[in-house]
């Protein structure tokens, strides 16, 4: 079969990071199992979007509902193991999909699968993003989903629109893609208000915006509106914007890209700036790292913080814990998110890069601080306090980190 995409210079053209989630109903039929159809024609979509230099992130609802059909459930409420247990065949069912669906672009699907815990707890935060980061730079597709086979109710997500929303935050992505069996958000549920009026943009999301969403679900899904305008607060507050769209069609992203209807949510800034904005704002530190005036230098014209350029440092941190830079004169220049352990920080200080691995055992990162985790600070420069108060990241400063 034919399809039709767009070029270069559609409406997604300025994106250059892309989540795409997709729901259980868009992807999964309940008796037929797999809309295979469907799925080659987003993999097309995908593929387009690559094309360009975009790099893309699919979150891939439909493991459970596919297991179900798979094991020939019957329709009704599941019980918490039989859920875990469609999820197990589903999920080896999708992953199989979606690998041979990007294969036939020459893309590469890597897997993810993610609980609660590994998006808000900060070592498994990083280790996650690190991974995901690593399949982007290997131009492969990363397909997330919840997993469904471990997750408890008390530590589960419980819809793939707020999961794409924490990686979307998490990735610093610039678009999150709903991709649903509704076309927008209207100003009432339309199946029950004749009246209700479609809304094409949302500048904010405000109490009145929340009071439209109503409940907008299918049977197969566990999100509705209301879960999708949960995913727009986390997403836009970290810089993302979020745009809601129909996937019913065949090739529902192209579609979009030549500008078919939708809701998009402006976001508050861009990633980076509410990442960088959400680092500066963080009153406790974890520690100091003082650096020679080479490494000022480099830092103020905009380079990471490398261990070469540390000449001591203070405090008990751990990697993903918000520090102090400072000059040879104890002034502060920078802060931001360590990348090491204090332990193996101390170690390395005063190295070159090309020696991390040997010295520490592992190929570390190159960086003691990224840029894109490093804030200057030109306007206060001041000296830094004594006593540096350890701050870890918990679900709200996670939801603001990008």
């Amino acid at each position: 079969m034919t399809r039709s995409v767009s070029g270069s210079g559609g409406r997604l053209g300025p994106y250059k990071r892309i989540v795409v989630k997709i729901g259980s109903s868009l992807l999964v039929d309940r008796s037929a199992g797999l809309k295979s159809d469907w799925l080659a024609s987003i993999a097309d979509d995908i593929a387009m979007l690559a094309g360009r230099g975009t790099q893309v992130l699919v979150v891939s609802s439909g493991a459970i509902a596919l297991g179900r059909s798979i094991l020939k459930r019957p329709s009704g409420a599941l019980k918490l193991e039989e859920s875990q247990a469609c999820a197990a065949c589903g999920q080896i069912a999708l992953a199989r999909a979606w690998s041979e669906a990007l294969a036939r672009h020459e893309l590469h699907a890597g897997q993810i699968l993610l609980t609660l815990g590994d998006t808000e707890e900060r070592r498994r935060y990083l280790n996650a993003r690190a991974t995901i980061t690593t399949l982007l730079n290997l131009h492969a597709i990363p397909v997330i989903n919840e997993n469904d086979t471990v997750a408890t109710t008390e530590i589960r997500y419980g819809d793939n629109d707020r999961l794409g929303a924490r990686v979307a935050t998490m990735m610093s992505a610039d678009l999150l893609i709903l991709l649903s069996d509704i076309d927008g958000l209207y100003t009432a549920p339309p199946h029950l208000d004749a009246s209700a009026e479609f809304v094409s943009r949302v500048p904010r999301i405000t109490p009145e915006i929340e009071a439209m969403a109503g409940a907008a679900g299918s049977e197969l899904s566990r999100g509705g509106m209301v879960t999708k305008i949960e995913a727009g607060k986390i997403a836009t507050a970290s810089g993302t914007a979020m745009v809601i769209a129909s996937g019913k069609g065949l090739n529902p992203v192209a579609t979009l890209d030549r500008g078919g209807r939708a809701t998009w949510f402006d976001p508050a800034g861009n990633p980076v700036t509410a990442r960088k904005k959400w680092i500066s704002g963080q009153l406790g530190t974890a520690g100091i790292i003082h650096v020679d005036a080479g490494a000022v230098r480099a830092l103020m014209s905009g380079k990471s913080l490398l261990p070469a350029g540390v000449t001591r440092i203070e405090g008990s941190f751990t990697r993903g814990d918000i520090v102090v830079v400072c000059d040879p004169d104890g002034a502060e220049t920078a802060r931001g998110i360590v990348a090491y352990d204090m332990a193996d920080a101390t170690r390395i200080a005063g190295c070159k890069s090309s020696r991390i691995a040997e010295i520490l055992g592992y190929e570390g990162r190159s960086e003691m601080i990224h840029r894109d985790d490093l804030v200057l600070h030109h306007d206060r420069r001041h000296s830094v306090p004594a006593r540096m108060d350890k701050t870890r990241m918990g679900t709200e400063s996670l939801e603001e980190e990008h």
